[in-house]
């Protein structure tokens, strides 16, 4: 099994796109800087580009390096545990209404822009689905379904026989399945926006650390080791991986590590009899089980798991092992790669934007749904750096709300993981 490399993955590993890009030597004047190259901070970049706004993208590492090079490659256009029927209840019928709309696109504006910049990064939209684990689930995702179906989307109800079928496990009691998600490789497709963004005007750096955010008259300075730049606006979309730029920040959602593994590449055969149209399946267990395929056809599973000691190389023994029982593989092939990375998780599950003071603001859109909700986060972003009032997105915005007790709070879906996995079994025993 390889273990690649802190911050890499195996889509770092089979990528072939890989440019490199320099850091910041001098100083800047631009009207919009991006602290992050990940997918919010490129899409972003690429939007306010093609709006003839000048950009810069200030990268600590490389572009993809965080949660961004470390996810399973789901493009999925909803919310990780809300319904609509939940955000209208949190956010009001208008608010509500939008955000949903907002959310329902993401991965068709995902697709379209793979295909208007012709980014190589083995795209497939096939469709996700969420398989229901007890019959009380079932019961929940006919609804869920109803409601996107209620909003014109390609979504459809699927029966057990329908699950097992398309996916090939045979222990479900039903499901849904969205047509419009599906999976690529999501370094090959930050890559690709990189690219696009260059193309059009944008300036990215990478090994460029922000040190320093600074007002200065109606603006900002970022302050880095080799260079600084003045911008009149900046968007920090960093997510989970801000570090300790702005404090405030790190208290206002909760760092959930994630870890994935891919197997061997399977034989053919039995290629045949799982997700023989290529989709990405995440059911609804609480510690939820998921899988796909790359187009090595190596198997793709991950979760989280509790954490200590020797975690690194415990835990994707384990998920592995899921892996071979959920899915029927007495021959599974070994493992080829494990990585982690960590996502940053709201209290309401929700995308949202932080205020923090004119012409600054942080985004915050993954909750499980990153390819998808940051790269649509990232043209409303570019809205705002062209002129749009924040308060006049889609996204919710407002200032900093940190979570109470958050030095412990912080910890807590790793902690409850045990009681949630024993929730998971008595709801199929029952």
């Amino acid at each position: 099994m390889t273990t690649p490399e802190q911050g890499l993955s195996l889509w770092h590993a089979v990528g072939r796109n890989r440019r490199q890009r320099p850091a910041l030597d001098k100083n800047l004047h631009v009207d919009l800087a991006i602290i992050g190259g990940g997918f919010s901070g490129l899409s972003t970049a690429l939007h306010a580009a093609e709006k003839g706004i000048s950009v810069a993208v200030l990268e600590a590492e490389i572009v993809a390096w965080g949660a961004t090079g470390r996810n399973a490659g789901f493009v999925v256009p909803n919310f990780a545990k809300m319904d609509p029927v939940n955000v209208l209840a949190s956010l009001g019928e208008e608010r509500g209404e939008r955000l949903i709309h907002f959310a329902a696109g993401s991965a068709d504006l995902v697709f379209n822009l793979i295909e208007r910049h012709g980014i190589v990064c083995d795209a497939l939209q096939s469709g996700w689905i969420q398989p229901a684990h007890s019959p009380d689930a079932f019961e929940k995702v006919k609804s869920r379904a109803g409601q996107w179906a209620e909003r014109g989307r390609p979504v459809e109800v699927l029966s057990k026989a329908a699950v097992a079928e398309l996916t090939g496990a045979r222990d479900y009691f039903g499901g849904w399945v969205d047509r419009s998600g599906g999976v690529l490789n999501p370094v090959e497709y930050a890559r690709g926006l990189a690219d696009a963004s260059a193309r059009a005007g944008a300036l990215i750096f990478e090994g460029t650390r922000v040190t320093a955010i600074d007002r200065s008259g109606d603006g900002w300075v970022l302050g880095t080791r080799s260079g600084v730049v003045r911008a009149g606006k900046v968007v920090v979309a960093t997510n989970a991986y801000g570090g300790p730029l702005l404090p405030t920040l790190r208290r206002t959602y909760f760092p959930l590590k994630v870890f994935q593994i891919a197997t061997n590449p399977l034989p053919r055969d039995v290629r045949k009899r799982l997700l023989s149209s290529g989709q990405c399946v995440s059911d609804t267990r609480r510690n939820l089980f998921t899988f796909r395929f790359d187009a090595a056809n190596r198997l793709i599973s991950g979760g989280m798991h509790v954490l200590g000691p020797g975690a690194d190389d415990r835990v994707p023994e384990v998920i592995h092992r899921r892996l071979a029982r959920h899915l029927d593989l007495p021959d599974l092939p070994p493992l080829d790669f494990s990585w982690s990375g960590v996502a940053a998780v709201q209290p309401d599950f929700l995308p949202h934007l932080v205020d923090m003071g004119p012409g600054l603001i942080a985004g915050f859109a993954c909750n499980g749904r990153g390819i998808a909700m940051t790269t649509a986060m990232g043209r409303a972003l570019a809205d705002w750096a062209g002129g749009t009032e924040a308060r006049d997105l889609a996204i919710p915005c407002a200032p900093p709300a940190p979570i109470p007790f958050h030095g412990l709070m912080r910890h807590a879906p790793n902690m409850l993981l045990p009681w949630s996995m024993l929730r998971d079994r008595l709801d199929t025993a029952a």
